[in-house]
């Protein structure tokens, strides 16, 4: 994306207007965690976007709101003995990750109201952004549609829908990241030559293959990202609680033991945890085979690819720690979130290796 007739200064207040609703949604996700992890997600048992904003103002609302929450099977079933303390601590997760996703929202509308007003934001990139409040939109329904699979008659919500949520958030993110960044530094056209050959004037040009594998890495962290929601959406890590073998077992002998054989991708504890496993092994593999690609052919990248190799390291060390001391509640969200920093540093490497210099 260029931006030939465009200010520099304005070209930075847009990229800094959508590094700050990246940063907003990475908060969002960090509270997301730990609604999940405290059990807090079906405290609110209706969706109102505008009116739902306001919290309890006195004693009488909250017992309304509490009475609506011991109507759910997650009350008559698990917390049947919770007191209005209780129901309060969980709400309060609940209502914030709720008030992240409206405050986004307003953040983002309000300034590409502005941008376009001024004629400051147009043509492509204005269509593009404005598909991200839809997608912001989309993320909210998904939201509550996966909420509702919990207000049924099981207290536990789908492993698809939840899949679909945080992978939309991850989509949201990606995108406005990826968009930010080319808004400061424009990428260049792909060059067809399939092997690296030094250019003139430090412009980076990365061969064929790299950018591909790159390519891949973007896309396997983000299958990583769905298959930890389906570890989380049956509990999948207080299971196995040992590394690396699984009890004793590369593979457990129960990985498919469900029929038809599909249901163990979603459903099987074993096979679940199993694959969540073999995409980081495949990562641990792959990122450090391409950060040595990527530093041999540009050179520019050095410092930015190390950054990348630490926190894979961190984040490998976030999981192994969750799963060995069975998922305690601030750790594991530590880990959600920094698969969200795992995904963007893997981004920015890939713009870094297409950019013009």
């Amino acid at each position: 994306m260029t931006f030939s007739n465009t200010p520099a200064s304005t070209s930075r207040a847009i990229a800094l207007w959508l590094f700050a609703c990246c940063a907003m949604v990475f908060v969002t996700l960090i509270i997301g965690g730990m609604t999940r992890l405290t059990h807090a997600g079906l405290s609110i048992v209706e969706w109102q976007p505008l009116v739902g904003a306001l919290p309890p103002l006195n004693a009488a609302d909250w017992q309304t709101l509490f009475a609506k929450y011991q109507l759910t099977p997650e009350f008559r079933l698990r917390n049947h003995d919770m007191d209005l303390a209780g129901f309060q601590y969980i709400f309060w997760w609940e209502w914030a990750h709720r008030l992240s996703g409206r405050l986004i929202g307003l953040v983002f509308f309000v300034p590409y109201v502005w941008f376009i007003v001024r004629g400051q934001l147009r043509g492509k990139l204005a269509w593009q952004v404005l598909g991200f409040f839809v997608l912001g939109g989309l993320q909210g329904a998904m939201g509550w549609y996966m909420v509702k699979s919990g207000l049924v008659d099981d207290p536990r919500v789908s492993s698809y829908r939840l899949a679909a949520h945080l992978g939309l958030a991850f989509l949201l993110f990606g995108g406005m990241f990826w968009t930010a960044l080319g808004v400061l530094q424009p990428r260049h056209a792909v060059s067809p030559a399939p092997t690296f050959t030094p250019t003139f004037a430090g412009q980076a040009n990365v061969s064929r293959f790299t950018r591909r594998l790159g390519a891949v890495l973007i896309a396997l962290v983000f299958v990583m990202v769905l298959s930890g929601a389906l570890v989380a959406g049956i509990h999948a890590g207080l299971a196995y609680n040992t590394f690396p073998l699984m009890n004793g077992y590369i593979m457990p002998p129960e990985t498919f033991q469900l029929q038809p054989l599909w249901h163990n991708f979603v459903h099987n504890m074993a096979t679940v945890q199993f694959n969540h496993r073999t995409i980081a092994w495949i990562l641990m593999a792959l990122i450090p085979w391409f950060v040595w690609r990527v530093r041999k052919e540009s050179p520019a990248c050095h410092t930015l690819g190390l950054v990348l190799l630490l926190w894979l390291a961190v984040q490998v060390s976030l999981g192994i720690s969750t799963l060995l001391l069975r998922v305690p509640v601030h750790l594991a969200a530590t880990h959600q979130a920094g698969a969200m920093v795992l995904f963007a540093l893997v981004l920015w490497i890939n713009h870094a290796i297409r950019r013009k210099n």
